[in-house]
């Protein structure tokens, strides 16, 4: 046996050896050479990338990204969706070559070295990649790059996992280098390669889109980007810029300074240089190619008023170019498998703030739910009908786009949401805007003005303050100031993602998807508006060439109309408006401090509408509605859009009642919520507390009289709210997230709930649900463990709009 290994190894020996001591011609011959920022030499016979690296301990930006992808919005792995970029260099250790990624987030910003490198060894970076030096010509060093691009760079395995479709791993064998895809520039490089995921395919979504959910094939392309030069100026970020920031800890600062430095997010922009220049996808048909082109150069105006004529421009992408390439400010129309998000993102120096490049993804399916909503309105549909009022519902779609696309471009420029505009009606493209609905004279619905046209006052005052140009630091920052002070007192206000997002938000005016200055007086609007829809909803709002049973779905938006508003009333209650500013700011009067509670009269108004939206007279159908109401037609079959139901084929109309009530009962019964109007009662007597907003929401339902007789099904209505609004009661105190004084009132109040129960017991169905609640009620309190909480409804969902 030791004979024949030593066989082996004499035959091997000359050819392994032979192989190393090839010389960088040998290596490179029959090969073009693409020179760049990295000489690129594409093997396509062998299906091999060669780079012959130069500059070694030179960073530069590596990004990921999907030029094809999966096209499932749930798991969220988009074409050209951009991977977060890493700051890289090679570095070369004996006779391999590793790519080493460096920890941005703590440096040490000091021209001692010693002092850099302290930082520098005290937290973790990372290796990539590392692979043999195969010729050496001077500085340059020849590898082959292969192996790192047939590796899942872009993270797509974790997102498989992390959604719940399985382990997938990378099958090298049916896994390729795309050798003629590779392109070398003086700036940066751009490679691919075509990747197999081998999974299990049980998963849901992955089995909606894949052609074959145990094999998932995407191409993965890997851009090599050159730093920018020291010519750029970095901004200082400001919480009242309306901008992002990017940032790091830098251990260099004096010590009386912040470790936290953070910078303007930005592209390079000045008086007389190059302008910033999107491209749009060619993918985009007409009429929505036009659309998104107008919508985009909306902000062309904004960066004239700031001084930059001609400083922004929008144009279709030219013929031939690649939309990967990292190069191009790109505007992508990507289609998945059901409606989804669009966003923007930004690529980056971690260093400055400076962009690299802007990527904006549009989801094609939002822009037909749009159409959906117009036509659950408008029921168009009819026979005497005016056929002109059909492309009423195209043109208010086509008009969003508009203002999806300046939205989406406005990320890319670093400008983040600013959920206070619609306190200044069409106040900004960076709000999220629910379409303005009227009653038209004739009392029709009127959507003639669903969105406003153009970016808004706050949008001047972003590019002004992020791009403006002022002269050196101290009139720069005098006049940024100025600015801020300005718009203040125009009255401009900025809540954004941190303040808005959450259920149990407090800042009544952080507001996603609603309109108007008076959140009340929208209330009532809409109100009106749905009992005028769901009057008149019928087979006209559906297309000749629809399947019936698409009824239910298009009723599900007429329905929920109120539910943005629904939000934005319950800020109300132990709301207070606050603002992002400095210390300085504060101290100058530029700004206020601490926190304008919501007066104790428009709690209680708020309080009232929610309170009503429990009783059985909101929440119960029209009878005419539900007798026109069809079980999904032969085929089909119901989708997250519609209503869920317990009555297999059929409408559930317990079940829409249900999910109305959720609606209600998760805002109003919010944990943070109940803890601030239990403390704001505890320092003013007069503003309502926690056990008010409960006691409302029992006294509207479950303590309720009798549900008039013309109310369909009004007291099996009645019965199936209630018990949700008892559920979602449960669900706060069995959460661990009230302060325990807080909990010890719900319980006392539950309490005592359960014993008007038995004091009161009702006839009836009535009476079996009083009696079953009081006895769930005492037993969850004796002991939680006893009972099983059921699960608030599921709710249709209805962003994105």
């Amino acid at each position: 046996m030791r004979a024949l290994l030593l066989l082996w190894t004499a035959l091997l020996a000359p050819a392994t050896a032979a192989e190393a001591s090839k010389t960088f011609a040998e290596q490179t011959q029959s090969l073009a050479a693409q020179p760049g920022f990295i000489e690129v030499w594409r093997d396509a016979a062998k299906g091999r990338v060669l780079l012959a690296v130069r500059e070694l301990d030179q960073p530069f930006l590596l990004v990921s990204s999907l030029p094809y992808a999966l096209g499932s919005n749930d798991v969220g792995l988009d074409r050209a969706q951009p991977g977060s970029p890493k700051l890289v260099r090679f570095q070369k250790f004996g006779d391999r070559l590793l790519l080493v990624q460096e920890n941005t987030r703590f440096v040490a910003r000091s021209a001692d070295a010693d002092e850099r490198n302290a930082v520098a060894e005290s937290f973790a970076g990372a290796v990539l990649w590392s692979g043999d030096i195969l010729a050496s010509d001077g500085p340059r060093c020849l590898v082959d790059f292969s192996s790192f691009l047939l590796a899942d760079q872009h993270g797509v395995v974790q997102r498989l996992d992390e959604t719940k479709q399985g382990a997938y791993r990378v099958d090298e064998k049916r896994s390729a280098v795309l050798a003629s895809e590779a392109k070398a520039f003086p700036d940066n490089v751009e490679l691919e390669s075509l990747l197999t995921f081998a999974g299990a395919g049980a998963g849901e979504f992955v089995k909606q889109v894949a052609a074959d959910p145990t094999s998932l094939s995407m191409r993965q392309h890997i851009s090599m980007v050159r730093l920018p030069d020291g010519g750029y100026k970095p901004r200082r970020y400001h919480p009242f810029s309306g901008g992002f920031d990017a940032g790091y800890y830098d251990f260099a600062t004096p010590l009386a300074s912040s470790l936290d430095v953070r910078w303007q997010v930005r592209h390079r922009l000045e008086k007389g240089g190059k302008p910033i220049v999107y491209y749009l996808d060619r993918g985009a048909p007409e009429p929505v190619r036009s659309a998104l082109l107008e919508g985009a150069r909306w902000w062309t105006s904004a960066f004239e008023k700031a001084g930059f004529k001609d400083g922004f421009r929008v144009e279709l992408m030219p013929e031939g170019a690649d939309p990967a390439d990292v190069r191009y400010n790109v505007i992508t129309w990507v289609h998945r498998a059901t409606r989804g998000w669009s966003y923007g993102n930004a690529i980056t120096d971690p260093r400055t703030g400076q962009i690299i490049r802007g990527a904006v993804t549009l989801g094609s399916q939002r822009v037909r739910q749009d159409i959906l909503i117009a036509e659950a309105l408008l029921a168009p549909y009819g026979k005497s009908v005016p056929a002109d009022r059909r492309k009423l519902a195209e043109q208010m779609a086509l008009a969003r786009l508009r203002q999806l696309a300046a939205h989406e471009v406005g990320h890319t420029l670093g400008f983040s949401h600013n959920f206070a505009a619609s306190r200044q009606g069409n106040g900004s493209v960076m709000d999220y805007p629910h379409p303005v609905l009227k009653l038209g004279a004739d009392g029709a619905i009127d959507l003639q003005d669903a969105y406003g046209v153009g970016v808004g006052a706050w949008d001047d005052y972003v590019v002004k303050h992020i791009y403006g140009e002022f002269g050196g630091p101290e009139s720069e920052a005098a006049a940024l100031a100025k600015l801020r002070s300005d718009a203040r007192a125009a009255g401009l206000q900025y809540v954004s993602d941190e303040d808005a997002r959450a259920p149990g938000a407090s800042h009544p005016n952080g507001l996603l998807w609603d309109f108007g200055p008076d959140t009340l007086k929208t209330w009532d609007q809409l109100g009106v508006i749905r009992t005028r829809a769901l009057n008149s909803f019928s087979l006209d709002v559906l297309p000749d060439e629809r399947q019936a049973g698409e009824l239910e779905a298009r009723l599900v938006p007429v329905y929920l109309l109120q539910r943005y508003q629904g939000e934005a009333v319950a800020r109300l209650l132990a709301g207070g408006e606050y603002e992002s500013a400095t210390s300085a700011d504060i101290r100058a009067g530029r700004a206020a401090a601490g926190i304008k509670v919501t007066p104790a009269s428009t709690q209680r108004a708020a309080l009232a509408r929610l309170a009503e939206t429990l009783r059985a007279e909101y929440l119960a159908l029209p009878a005419g509605v539900l007798d026109q109401l069809s079980p999904p037609s032969t085929g089909y079959e119901r989708s997250k859009e519609y209503f869920g139901t317990r009555m297999n084929a059929v409408f559930d109309a317990l079940s829409a009642a249900e999910s109305g009530a959720a609606q209600t009962a998760s805002f109003l019964f919010d944990p943070g919520r109940l803890n601030r109007l239990y403390w704001q009662h505890a320092r003013d007597a007069a503003l309502p507390g926690a056990d008010e907003v409960v006691e409302a929401a029992l006294a509207r339902g479950w303590k309720r009289g009798a549900v008039p007789g013309n109310v369909a099904g009004g007291e099996a209505v009645q019965l199936a709210a209630n018990w949700v609004v008892l559920d979602a009661l449960l669900q706060a105190l069995d959460g661990g997230k009230l302060h325990a004084n807080v909990d010890a009132d719900l319980r006392q109040q539950l309490r005592g709930f359960a014993g008007w129960l038995k004091a009161n017991p009702g006839k009836g169905t009535t009476g079996a649900s009083r009696a079953q609640a009081a006895d769930h009620v005492l037993r969850y309190l004796a002991d939680p463990r006893s009972v099983k909480l059921r699960a608030l409804p599921a709710i249709p969902p209805g962003a994105p709009i």
